[in-house]
């Protein structure tokens, strides 16, 4: 038992996707009309008005199984399992539909629910992803639930475009992984095996790397969508740190800072100089133009002399 939780804005989007299914079955629900979609969508609204703030109200989803537990899933025990779920999750005091849908090998249902509750307060988000790891594995033992296999064994002939892609992507990964030791090498063997690497960068000028994504066939996914174990932050551990080696730009300003400070250790004044200008003082450079700047050199014996008739003639 796996959850997959989305966000979004458009309840008519993600109600036409639920139900729009080959053998799509309503299980449970509560505060909505169930007549037809747009009843469905239009009840969701109205309750969003509540709190109209708010840019993405929609809640939706995705609780799925493995096909050992299929013969056990009637429709009855999956809403039970699903309205449990909801109940640890914190999603109470709120509209939703469960919907069961038969187009894959994984029984599953979607919970589309609104965001905004029956008093307009909205329905906290905070460390969600977490809490559904905790609840699905709370939940899998209590019933008996199969639990996930290795993805590498996934049969990905049976999957479909998208879902297809990101197996494939996390089975190259993983193989991979087993045989290099660094950034370059990974991004070049991934590159041979048709897996796209990119890094994402938290400012524009490219310097600090933020997260990867990994590319196949069209698609694109962050690391952590592939596997948790694919994060950077993890990667990069496991490559000893080499961040600085994946940007160019980020090289090439630590060398040039580098460089710098290399120079501040020099001394001012060296005999391999090869630059005039090298051996001048700020000072003398930017001094005013009535500021002496240069030493006096000590009067030669003839100019003491004549200097000393001078004031003996005045003497006179």
């Amino acid at each position: 038992m796996i959850g997959k939780l989305k966000k979004g804005s458009s309840f008519a989007g993600c109600i036409r996707y639920v139900t729009g299914k080959d053998e799509a079955k309503i299980l449970a629900s509560d505060g909505v009309l169930l007549g037809t979609n747009a009843e469905i969508v239009q009840s969701f609204e109205l309750q969003r008005q509540l709190n109209p703030r708010i840019k993405k109200p929609v809640g939706h989803i995705a609780l799925s199984f493995k096909p050992e537990d299929k013969p056990r899933l009637t429709d009855e025990f999956m809403a039970k399992i699903a309205l449990e779920y909801m109940q640890m999750m914190g999603i109470t005091d709120t509209q939703f539909i469960i919907v069961r849908h038969h187009n894959t090998d994984n029984p599953h249902c979607h919970i589309v629910y609104n965001r905004i509750n029956n008093e307009g307060k909205l329905i906290s988000d905070r460390n969600d992803y977490r809490r559904n790891e905790q609840v699905t594995k709370t939940l899998k033992p209590k019933y008996g639930l199969a639990y996930g296999t290795d993805k590498s064994k996934t049969n990905t002939c049976k999957l479909r475009n998208r879902e297809r892609a990101k197996y494939e992507i996390h089975n190259v990964v993983k193989d991979v992984l087993k045989a290099v030791g660094s950034w370059q090498k990974f991004k070049n063997e991934l590159a041979k095996r048709g897996v796209l690497l990119e890094f994402v960068y938290k400012d524009k000028e490219r310097t600090k790397v933020q997260g990867i994504r990994f590319s196949k066939d069209g698609y694109s996914f962050k690391g952590t969508q592939i596997c948790r174990e694919y994060s950077f932050g993890k990667l990069d551990a496991k490559f000893e740190g080499t961040e600085n080696h994946i940007s160019t730009r980020a090289n090439s300003a630590q060398q040039y800072e580098q460089g710098c400070r290399k120079n501040e250790q020099v001394p001012f004044m060296s005999e391999s100089c090869q630059d005039p200008w090298d051996g001048i003082s700020s000072i003398g450079l930017f001094a005013s133009v009535n500021a002496q700047t240069f030493e006096s050199f000590p009067e030669d014996e003839s100019a003491k002399k004549k200097k000393k008739k001078r004031r003996r003639g005045f003497s006179l």
